[in-house]
């Protein structure tokens, strides 16, 4: 068996991790993108905690069986004689006296005092978790922890917030504590570890499903009023004939749909105009559904048209067209659904363990993944690299009411006959708006710009609160670009801290910021640095240790 080499990033994870255990006891979230394998550092992390301890109790839970699958499957190769088992009743197993865990939310969310001995609890897809305290998640949680008060949880997730209460570990009923490691896309984009998205120049015209006569329910678009306006024939022809012509020379094609009924819709719009299209919902036998996502990934079917399904736990590498047919208020959906196209595809030939190696590859192979945008989803949430999360609000404020135009009584947006005069208000409009299919789905990258200099210093805040910084400052040419190194700090502060010194020095990790000033000699100094401007300030996001070419270098 070839033994599997961590990225660089998988390794940073696990050991912010460690750190951030031997430093505090909370509940950490590790944020990893989609396609930056998470099943892998999972299972590098298990059996980390298992040479530690050997006696650890361990359950790794998230929704669909085909993550059940995949993570156990991940753990078995990395750790073959791992004693690990699946309780998943889709899966067809109920191991559960194995050491390690795999399981089903939905099958083992009652079977907490089955289990009974539990230290570890790993959540894949944590953003799913619903905050309300009557679900099965909280069920299962509740009831190990008043078995083992001492319970740690860690979450995994490439999207750590939610539609309806922000970031997984804000609030005062939040299930988790702290980021204990971030990756971000951009990074994984950047050195060739994701395919990057792309929209279409401005060439030609796309459609867009007008949300304006569409209401919002629980935050996110009413699912009966938005498919009222997605399912116009004139749109779903638009979008059909738009699909075909972006894709002719894309292998393939992942429609996101508003419900299944318009699913259904695109489908045959599909199949009318020449194209192997296939339907999966959450409606779709599971048999039926297997058979064709292989066909899918065989190449026999070139587009699956999806509703409710494929957004997490979906592993097919030749997806390079994704097209949004679902406009959506849920920043974390936007990403998922995007990050279904940014698996990569290596050519042979190249060399794997560099980011010029992978570079080459990708663009030999897969170059970028098409997103076609039909529901103003890049507008509304921004890049994915960099999208806006909006913090909830509580609801203060007047509620939005229209007015009846025949006796002038205020009532609901969604009321659809005056209960004073019995007016009928006439459903929400059906439009078509033809806009320019070209917003930037990822930020500018920006150039890089050659360090000639790097000087070092410890740095207080005035007044003394808080824990000193390394300040690290980039002399380039005749400005200074800065950044404060927190290896004093705890929790998601001290990780990063962590992972910029292991780029750059020699183990042991300086135990704090006077430490690693004394061992700033140690540190290797970047040829160039990428920075990028927030504010009135700049941060800086990208460094290279290698030589810059004087004609790439700013």
């Amino acid at each position: 068996m070839t033994a599997l080499v961590l990225r660089d990033y998988q390794e940073q994870s696990i050991a912010s991790l460690w750190a951030y255990f031997l430093a505090k006891g909370g509940n950490p979230l590790v944020v990893l993108p989609t396609g930056a394998g998470k099943s892998l550092t999972m299972a590098e992390w298990i059996k980390l905690v298992f040479e530690s301890d050997p006696s650890a109790r361990i359950v790794v839970v998230t929704h669909v069986r085909e993550l059940v699958a995949q993570n156990y499957a991940e753990l078995i190769g990395v750790w073959p004689e791992a004693p690990a088992g699946v309780y998943s009743a889709g899966l067809g197993r109920r191991d559960l006296g194995a050491r390690i865990v795999f399981a089903s939310i939905q099958s083992i969310y009652s079977k907490a005092f089955d289990l009974q001995q539990c230290d570890l609890v790993l959540i894949d897809e944590a953003h799913l978790i619903p905050r309300k305290s009557d679900t099965m998640y909280q069920k299962f949680l509740s009831d190990l922890k008043s078995i083992n008060p001492a319970l740690k949880l860690i979450g995994f997730t490439a999207t750590p917030f939610r539609l309806d209460s922000g970031l997984l570990h804000e609030g005062d009923d939040a299930l988790f504590t702290d980021v204990a490691h971030e990756t971000s896309a951009r990074l994984l984009i950047d050195e060739g570890y994701l395919c990057p998205p792309i929209t279409r120049p401005r060439q030609t015209a796309a459609v867009q499903i007008d949300t304006a006569g569409v209401g919002t329910r629980g935050g996110e678009f009413i699912a009966a009023q938005l498919e009222h306006a997605a399912l116009d024939p004139l749109t779903v022809a638009a979008i059909a004939d738009n699909i075909v012509e972006a894709g002719a020379d894309r292998k393939g094609w992942l429609i996101f749909c508003c419900t299944v009924a318009h699913c259904e819709a695109m489908n045959a719009a599909l199949v009318e105009r020449g194209v192997a299209s296939a339907v999966i919902t959450g409606e779709t036998d599971q048999r039926v559904r297997d058979r064709t996502i292989a066909e899918y990934k065989a190449g026999q079917i070139r587009a699956l048209c999806s509703m409710g399904v494929l957004t997490t736990g979906f592993n097919a590498k030749h997806v390079d067209l994704i097209a949004l047919a679902r406009p959506t208020k849920s920043t974390g959906l936007y990403i998922q659904m995007v990050g279904r196209g940014t698996r990569p595809v290596y050519a042979p030939g190249h060399d794997l363990g560099t980011i010029e190696g992978r570079l080459a590859a990708l663009a030999a192979a897969k170059p970028n993944c098409l997103v076609l945008d039909f529901g103003g989803n890049l507008a509304r949430h921004g890049p994915f690299d960099d999208p806006f999360i909006k913090k909830p609000t509580k609801g203060e404020g007047p509620a939005p009411f229209k007015e009846c135009p025949e006796c002038g009584l205020a009532t609901g947006t969604a009321t659809r006959t005056c209960a004073d005069c019995g007016f009928e208000f006439p459903p929400p409009e059906r439009l078509v708006k033809v806009e320019a299919d070209d917003k930037a789905i990822l930020t500018p990258d920006p150039e890089w710009i050659e360090v000639t200099e790097v000087s070092y210093a410890l740095h207080r805040k005035a007044g003394g609160d808080g824990p000193p910084t390394l300040r690290v400052d980039y002399l380039c040419g005749l400005i200074t670009h800065s950044e404060w190194i927190c290896l004093s700090h705890q929790g998601f502060a001290r990780s990063k801290a962590e992972a910029w010194w292991m780029r750059r020095a020699p183990s042991p990790i300086p135990r704090d910021v006077d430490e690693g000033y004394e061992r700033v000699t140690e540190i290797d100094v970047p040829t160039a640095i990428k920075v990028r401007m927030e504010g009135r300030y700049t941060r800086v996001i990208a460094y290279s240790f290698e030589p810059i070419a004087r004609e790439d270098a700013a």
